[in-house]
């Protein structure tokens, strides 16, 4: 086989593949016998009739369908090695040369999206500042309270409803007089945003057994985005109870005997907090300067991929201002992703087996589901070496942050080893993933927008 390269910009590349008829005879003969294993000759027996008879009875066409859509992921696979290409998104073939008679060479042309190579500079130097650790009154004083709120009973009250109640209430839409859904007897806390958009203001104000009409957005299903003529009905209202702040209530609520203690405890707790959030901010801080300094180019075929399947999911094609903000969400994420993985080469980072583990844990209380169900989940769908890749974009965006100089807003120098997650490599060696090896590309889970760009599947490959 022979390949040659043409570099159409510095994310996309053209392949002209040339295979001899002696490489591709046996695909063409596991062709000619799978064929025969499922045709009935007269005279024959099953998976004993000859090519020739083979082909005269389905056509070498077919044949030829069958042996190049399973050669053809070999041979770009070949071409992609030969020429170090890592490819991003769908290959595109055209110019397919199929040798209509032995002895005929086999050729095609496939353009792909490709990893960009990187020029990274020394990130050592950068210099970062965050917030100064500071804990106050007021942030114990929060903490206490959301912790009384935990051990807080809920009273009936007989008044009109205020911003914080908790109210029972029967809900329903319409759109252009259909009723696309309702429920009866949900509890809702006045104030928390989390149902639909003008709830809350419609509520204040209300008493038991009234009813109110308002507009709404729908939020999810078939008409997600749609206005809504929406009736809420009212029909109960507590308010929360909160226990005395006393040593009484530091007992039933902590380990702690005496108030003071766990006062002390939960500033602690803040302080604490506070730390991991200067990790965070140093982190996000580090990230937009490396992109600043990078040049990154994007694929734009992988980019409008990704944003044309983000809008039908939504069912917002249409929308040209959102797909706008989707644009510029997606190309960062992108450049973020190949960034990171250059780092992580850079600095061979490798994952070990537990970081695998504890990140596949961590996902899957995102997602609200039980760790083993979610694992086997990613691994039936072939996920895993997205998973390592991921873990890896992390590890490397903290073997950043750990030499670059972190000052707080005091001028304090910051040590952010322990509040940085994945800070620290696994002693694990013997049970690590090669970096190397990942050839998948994931956005952070903390980006508001999430792409999946995955390397190309030699199965879907032949489909091309």
């Amino acid at each position: 086989m022979k390949s040659a390269l043409e570099t159409l910009s510095p994310t996309r590349v053209k392949m002209t593949v040339e295979v001899p008829f002696e490489e591709l005879k046996p695909s063409l003969d596991a062709a000619f016998k799978h064929i025969g294993e499922h045709i009935q000759v007269p005279g024959f027996r099953k998976g004993k009739v000859p090519a020739r008879i083979i082909e005269q009875r389905v056509g070498r066409a077919a044949v030829l369908e069958e042996a190049v859509n399973n050669a053809l992921p070999q041979f770009y696979g070949q071409a992609l090695e030969e020429h170090a290409v890592r490819p991003l998104g769908q290959p595109e073939i055209s110019d397919l040369s199929v040798p209509m008679s032995d002895g005929d060479d086999f050729s095609f042309v496939v353009e792909v999206d490709k990893r960009p190579e990187l020029e990274l500079p020394d990130f050592s130097d950068i210099e970062l500042t965050v917030d100064e650790v500071k804990v106050d009154d007021a942030d114990i004083q929060e903490r206490l309270d959301a912790l009384r709120a935990r051990f807080g009973t809920l009273v009936g009250v007989d008044r009109a409803v205020q911003d914080g109640d908790f109210v029972s209430i029967d809900l329903s839409a319409e759109v252009d007089g259909e009723e696309v859904d309702s429920v009866k007897g949900v509890s809702y806390e006045v104030g928390s945003g989390n149902m639909l958009e003008g709830l809350d203001e419609a509520l204040v104000g209300m008493s038991a057994d009234e009813t109110k009409q308002f507009t709404a957005p729908l939020a999810g299903g078939d008409r997600a985005g749609q206005q809504a003529e929406c009736t809420v009905t009212v029909t109960a209202v507590k308010e929360r109870e909160l226990p005395e702040l006393d040593d009484e209530f530091a007992q039933l609520a902590s380990e702690f005997d005496t108030l003071d203690e766990l006062r002390a405890d939960v500033a602690r707790a803040a302080e604490n907090e506070k730390k991991f959030g200067q990790g965070v901010e140093a982190r996000d801080k580090l990230l937009d300067v490396m992109l600043e300094r990078v040049d990154v180019p994007v694929p734009d075929g992988v980019v409008e991929s990704e944003i044309h399947s983000h809008l039908e999911q939504e069912g917002r094609l249409e929308d040209d201002e959102h797909r706008a903000e989707v644009d510029e969400s997606t190309r960062k994420a992108l450049k973020t992703q190949l960034l990171l993985d250059a780092v992580a080469e850079r600095e061979e980072v490798q994952v070990g087996q537990q970081e695998l583990i504890e990140f596949l844990v961590m996902t899957s209380q995102q997602y609200g589901m039980d760790p083993n169900t979610f694992a086997q989940s990613i691994d039936q769908e072939g996920q895993i070496p997205a998973m390592v890749g991921e873990v890896a974009r992390r590890k490397a965006l903290a073997a950043v942050l750990e030499k670059v100089a972190v000052k707080d807003t005091a001028g304090n120098v910051v040590d952010l080893n322990a509040a940085v997650p994945g800070s620290e490599d696994d002693e694990d060696d013997d049970q690590a993933v090669e970096v190397g090896e990942v050839e998948a590309v994931e956005v952070p889970a903390d980006e508001a927008e999430q792409s999946e760009v995955a390397a190309t599947d030699a199965d879907e490959t032949a489909q091309a």
